[in-house]
């Protein structure tokens, strides 16, 4: 199952958007035209029907919904979010829809909650239960396991989402992010060691075997990796780099370079799970030649798996792969109503370019571009 659709109405930089999302979506657009905003959308909705999370929680981790809400909002300030969920989709199995607005007291409400199976609607809030008793509306029904019975598997789904935006100085000094009491896969890389650590270890070894393979494209004096603990516990991951020194051959995660620690959490990402992955930048620290062989190392280490993989990049590199179909390509466009989002097949223009034998990099990335980025060269010139 994948997110087959994606609907917003003033969520963030988007006033409004219906989106077709495939098994493998690449996200291009400027700078603040809201690249990580559509991710956090599913990020949010994962926070939602995780156990310690909630509507409340969500919300209150993006400043309340205030911070949420469209600034382009006017007539109608309701946030509002919905997916399509299956594998066909022509026919998705699940439709979940969530609005919510705020009480005087900020607090956010359930305006209205609906989940469809098929044609058969499974639930419809607000009903008569929440009409007497209004402090229900604090909560969603997707995150009560006493509620979500009937469509427990959307809850279940939306909690195997995993986001991915390794920090490498994270994994080196973990120490430096103060993590609450069962906080667990830190999106940021800070608890990327204890993940493997705690991964049995017949898996573990297969894992690290199937990311040296993969890594050997970019980094190929890497001969094996190896995870272990030192005498306090501490897990460390430790690389054998060929060497003519045979006892300098070995480089532990503080000598490991930024790209070879973030191509690491990458590749283990897309191991580790099979709900949708959310890929930040995956281009950060990494040398151009090794950039363009991302989507052929996502695709090796994934080949027996049909995870959905939602990448935001600016790399001309990625885009470059011939393997990317047109209509895994979403382009954002800001406008002072709310940035637009449009698959790239939907651009007349940029889709006569694709035909005429352009890559997808060369017709995109010069649409995504600001048009005064050339006076950027100016500032240092006095008035």
């Amino acid at each position: 199952m994948r997110v087959l659709n994606l609907a917003l109405e003033n969520w963030k930089n988007f006033k409004s958007v219906d989106v077709a999302l495939q098994e493998r979506s690449f996200v291009i657009g400027p700078n603040a035209s809201g690249k990580s905003n559509l991710l956090d959308v599913l990020r949010f909705l994962q926070d939602i029907a995780t156990e310690a999370g909630g509507l409340q929680a969500a919300v209150r981790s993006r400043e309340g919904l205030s911070k949420i809400r469209c600034l382009a909002a006017r007539r109608y300030p309701e946030v509002a979010l919905e997916i399509a969920l299956g594998t066909d989709p022509a026919a998705p199995d699940w439709r979940y829809q969530l609005k919510i607005h705020q009480d005087n007291l900020r607090r956010p409400l359930v305006r209205k909650e609906t989940v469809h199976r098929g044609s058969k609607i499974l639930l419809d809030r607000p009903d008569s239960k929440d009409d007497a008793d209004k402090e229900r509306l604090t909560q969603t029904h997707l995150e009560q396991v006493t509620s979500n019975r009937e469509f427990r598997e959307i809850a279940d789904f939306l909690r195997s989402i995993h986001y991915l935006h390794v920090v490498p100085q994270l994994i080196r000094h973990p120490e430096r992010l103060d993590r609450k009491p069962g906080f667990e896969r830190d999106p940021f890389g800070s608890d990327f060691l204890e993940q493997i650590a705690r991964t049995p270890e017949k898996i573990r070894n297969s894992r690290l075997q199937r990311i040296n393979r993969a890594l050997s494209l970019a980094v190929p004096q890497l001969q094996e990796l190896r995870l272990e603990r030192d005498e306090v516990g501490v897990p460390h991951l430790h690389g054998r780099y060929e060497h003519w020194r045979p006892k300098g051959a070995w480089q532990s995660e503080e000598q490991l370079s930024d790209g070879t620690l973030r191509l690491l959490g990458l590749l283990w990402a897309v191991l580790d799970g099979s709900g949708p992955l959310l890929l930040e930048e995956p281009e950060l620290s990494l040398h151009p030649g090794v950039v363009r062989f991302i989507p052929q190392m996502i695709a090796r280490v994934s080949r027996r798996g049909r995870r959905q993989i939602l990448v935001s990049t600016h790399s001309p590199e990625i885009l470059a792969d011939t393997g990317i179909a047109p209509d895994e390509v979403i382009i954002l466009t800001p406008d002072p109503n709310g940035t637009k989002v449009q698959l790239l097949t939907a651009n007349d223009e940029l889709r006569a370019l694709i035909d005429a034998g352009e890559t997808i990099a060369d017709a995109a990335l010069p649409f995504t571009t600001p048009k005064g980025t050339p006076q950027l060269s100016l500032l240092g010139d006095n008035a």
